[in-house]
């Protein structure tokens, strides 16, 4: 049944977790003397974000109804003819990136009591995870620029409290600084963007701006050649750069991991990174107007999914493994962008947040059972000690890896065949680097699974060192203690993860990327044939998942498999030899291609410098020394002279008047 939603109701999505972050972080904080106690501070963010997960549940059955929803809720200011305003949109694909998005949330909500249990910051915790929730409702459900922007800096500013939660060690201070200082860069291309469709559209509403976007096609920038909507586009997309983590602006990612896990899972699964990807799939009318702009996304995805792949490959830190698994993953995604297959790209961005939630979670899982030791060379045959936390993390690993019929295999296929079918500049190299991607992501997926939960039990040496993600006290098995598997709040997420990370994309792929789940919501252009291809191709999924079996990708993923087992399995010396033999390229990747260190010394040491000389020469100089102290030193001089005349005998008083009269008569004379 058609019709429009209740925007009353679809309030309440958001704001159910904003109160319960105000109740939680108010009264279960110092801030009014710890109220009440954390039993309350979890259960009334819980139920918020379950609040906002039914509505969304109901919101999504209603929109495949054929219901919809697109107005403005409230003025904020008028600007002469430009309305500021808050408003929701409210279409297949909002509707579906809220259902993603609060279900991750609420996973990540239960798994934190069992996992913060013993935190000091535990209710404080929960207030930043909901209003994180909050924010990034805000940003998928906003119908204009504005609000866009104002979710995308909000999940910035909870991250950055999130990632430096525990605000005590100087690792997580440099982390969330990292962060923070390098969204702000990509943040400047985006506010760009949005400055140049305003100052051309007349307009920050998505619906008034997409309606001239054939007019905004003609223009020119001004004082050059480039097309106005190219630049504007590509402006758009470094904002996606920065919040999606895309090659050179990916750097923060990884270091992000020293806030606490659950944070990684709802950061790095289902909501701040994929952020640009939803906000470029909505951004498809401008978009698909624009083939430079298609080129550049799709190189730079292709580089971020094949080169932090390789990253990947020598990680021991378990958390670092999966976030570098992340980074690729992001990449796919924006590879699928560039390929106009939008709708595909938001498919994988389903489809990868139920894994990769739920490998963290996983991660985070093995972490309590190892009493907080990270390092996945200290740990083996964890499989009989954690049978919930093994079995899903081998569902998760066989969906990120494609495995047929799992949900990453629908997805990530699809990707790869929109990529062989696209014409658009760059999709030669695209098309490398997707294939060796499968293999490189089977390779340090299955390495980390086997170091982790087969071989030898490694742990409860005397002499490891462990790296702390939760305490500063002792960490690490003792020698003769036994891991465990972690309590029903931590597992149950895991259980309620593993399912759609079996089944969703078999379910979905049909709809929508087949279907008319995105019929008037993504735009593709005549011009780009990728997506006519995929579905003259498609059979079905089952006939899909079958067909797989056959293919190069499901080779190589195979081979990624086979190749892991055999060196960290079989034969260990195997890493040892290359390591001695290519120590060159270990050493490459180690450093993250040196990437921290072209940054800290071109960067950083170039925005020291500026602020050294505005120190020495603005402040100390001209403000200090010229205008401070220079406007002193002239007071001090013109008072020196002025007190000579300054004698206190009158006729040296009328002599000086008579000069003056004589020098003004004299004057006006020469003026006559």
């Amino acid at each position: 049944m058609a019709g429009q939603l209740n925007p009353n109701l679809l309030l309440c999505v958001p704001l159910a977790p904003l109160v319960g972050s105000a109740i939680a972080g108010l009264f279960g904080t110092r801030f009014f003397g710890n109220l009440i106690g954390r039993t309350a501070s979890h259960s009334v963010t819980i139920l918020g974000v379950l609040i906002a997960f039914l509505i969304s549940l109901q919101t999504l059955s209603q929109v495949m109804d054929g219901a919809s929803y697109n107005g403005m809720l409230y003025t904020w200011m008028t600007v002469g003819s430009i309305n500021m305003e808050i408003g929701f949109l409210v279409d297949s694909l909002t509707a579906m990136m809220m259902c993603v998005v609060t279900f991750v949330s609420l996973m990540v909500h239960i798994y934190t009591i069992g996992y913060m249990k013993d935190d000091e910051g535990y209710n404080r915790f929960f207030s930043y995870i909901s209003l994180f929730t909050f924010a990034m409702l805000m940003l998928v459900m906003s119908n204009n620029f504005l609000q866009l922007f104002f979710g995308w800096e909000a999940v910035g500013l909870v991250s950055y409290l999130l990632i430096g939660f525990w605000y005590t060690r100087p690792s997580a201070i440099f982390a969330n600084m990292k962060a923070f200082l390098v969204n702000r860069v990509g943040d400047f291309g985006f506010i760009l963007g949005i400055g140049l469709l305003l100052a051309y559209a007349g307009s920050m509403n998505y619906a008034d701006v997409f309606a001239k976007r054939e007019e905004l096609a003609l223009l020119t920038l001004p004082g050059s050649d480039w097309m106005l909507l190219s630049v504007a586009c590509i402006c758009l997309f470094i904002g996606a750069m920065g919040k999606s983590a895309q090659f050179p602006l990916h750097v923060w990612l990884p270091d992000s991991m020293e806030g606490p896990t659950p944070i990684s899972a709802l950061i790095h699964a289902a909501t701040m990174v994929t952020a640009g990807i939803f906000m470029v799939a909505r951004m498809s009318p401008l978009f698909e107007l624009s083939d430079t702009a298609l080129s550049f996304v799709l190189v730079i995805g292709s580089i971020t999914a094949l080169f932090m792949g390789f990253l990947g490959i020598i990680q021991t830190d378990i958390k670092r493994v999966v976030a570098y698994s992340t980074l690729s993953q992001l990449g796919y995604m924006t590879v699928a962008l560039g390929c106009s297959a939008y709708s595909v790209a938001v498919f994988h961005l389903m489809t990868h947040a139920f894994f990769k939630a739920l490998l963290f979670l996983g991660a985070g899982a093995v972490i309590i059972g190892m009493h907080h030791d990270q390092d996945i060379r200290n740990m083996g045959g964890l499989r009989k000690y954690m049978p919930i936390t093994w079995i899903t993390a081998l569902l998760g690993s066989l969906a990120l890896i494609g495995t047929p019929f799992f949900s990453g295999f629908y997805s990530k296929d699809s990707i790869i065949e929109a990529v062989a079918a696209t014409h658009i500049w760059g999709a030669g190299f695209a098309n490398f680097a997707v294939l060796a991607g499968v293999f490189v992501t089977a390779f340090y997926s299955f390495r980390m699974y086997f170091l982790v939960f087969h071989g030898e039990e490694r742990f409860g040496k005397a002499d490891h060192a462990h790296h702390d993600d939760h305490h500063d006290d002792h960490h690490g098995l003792a020698p003769g203690e036994k891991p465990h598997e972690a309590p029903w709040v931590v597992t149950l997420p895991l259980i309620l993860l593993a399912v759609p990370s079996v089944l969703i994309g078999y379910l979905t792929i049909e709809p929508m990327l087949f279907g008319d789940y995105f019929k008037d919501v993504i735009f593709v252009s005549e011009a780009h044939h990728a997506m006519h291809e995929l579905a003259h191709e498609f059979h079905g999924a089952a006939a899909m998942g079958l067909h797989a079996f056959t293919t190069l990708p499901f080779l190589l993923a195979a081979a990624g498999v086979l190749s892991a087992c055999y060196c960290y399995l079989i034969n260990p010396k195997v890493p040892a030899w290359f390591h001695a033999k290519f120590s060159f390229l270990y050493t490459l990747l180690d450093n993250k291609y040196y990437m921290d260190k072209f940054n800290d010394a071109v960067f950083a040491a170039g925005a020291r410098g500026i602020g050294s000389g505005l120190s020495s020469v603005g402040d100390r100089t001209l403000i200090d020394g010229l205008i401070v102290n220079g406007s002193a030193r002239a007071v001090g001089w013109f008072s020196t002279v002025t007190r000579t005349f300054q004698t206190g005998y009158i006729y040296h008083y009328a002599f000086t008047m008579i000069v003056a009269v004589a020098l003004y008569l004299g004057y006006l004379l020469m003026q006559s």
